[in-house]
């Protein structure tokens, strides 16, 4: 599943990043890499999706979220 598919107050994992060159360095510079641990906090649909990964509030937008795929952690 994509990053925009997920429930508030979700825990996931990032498992992939697909996209071009400059996409890709982006989202990895702000701290979104394959194996980090995510919390959605706010998916309000139309909105970007804000969530906390390493100790920062992130919000990603709708079309960057489809191509960070996430495997959500169940407790």
């Amino acid at each position: 599943m994509n990053l925009g598919e997920l429930d508030e107050n979700t825990e996931a994992v990032v498992s992939n990043i697909t996209g071009d060159a400059r996409f890709i360095s982006r989202i990895t510079s702000i701290g979104l890499t394959p194996g980090c641990r995510v919390q959605i906090i706010k998916n309000d649909k139309n909105r970007p999706v804000l969530l906390y990964s390493r100790d920062t509030m992130i919000a990603v937008n709708r079309n960057e979220c489809s191509g960070i795929t996430v495997t959500e952690v169940r407790k």
